[in-house]
């Protein structure tokens, strides 16, 4: 299911999408819980964003995975890739709970929070602290596998 789309690996489309829609949706995440007034514009795409983040990330995981095992031969030039894109995963779930929450229990700019400003700021220091994880972890990942594919083919 995860291995080919058309005549190409899946993974290779997949992974263009997830470097783009991961760091968008933890910016849109910070965006959202440092601007108030920008909370009633991105409180949906939030939404959106932070679960599909982890939709993302799984597919990517999985279509790496069955990539692998279709050339077993790059098992040992991914294997750093493939541990950085199991920890991604792992941000991607906790990103996703968090924005869940920022969701739920953050207003849309009014001026008041749902909650008491403690768990106001706590919620948006978790957002901050996950998103700018979440964007390191995809840099890491992504760097390791372009070094997996490219190292040695470019001329220097």
């Amino acid at each position: 299911m995860f291995e080919r789309f058309g005549d190409l690996p899946l993974h290779v489309l997949v992974i263009h999408l997830t470097v783009v829609l991961l760091p968008v949706a933890a910016l849109t995440a910070i965006a959202f819980v440092l601007v108030r007034r920008w909370r009633p514009l991105l409180r949906w795409p939030l939404l959106v964003l932070g679960l599909g983040t982890v939709v993302c990330a799984f597919v990517a995981k999985k279509s790496g995975e069955a990539f692998v095992t279709a050339v077993p031969t790059l098992a040992k030039a991914v294997e750093l890739h493939e541990k950085r894109g199991n920890l991604l995963f792992w941000y991607c779930l906790i990103f996703a709970v968090v924005a869940v929450a920022a969701f739920l229990l953050l207003r849309d700019g009014r001026g008041q929070a749902a909650t008491s400003r403690p768990l106001e700021v706590l919620m948006q220091a978790a957002v901050v602290v996950i998103g700018v994880l979440v964007i390191w972890q995809t840099v890491r990942t992504g760097d390791a596998g372009a070094r997996a594919v490219w190292e040695g083919q470019l001329p220097k």
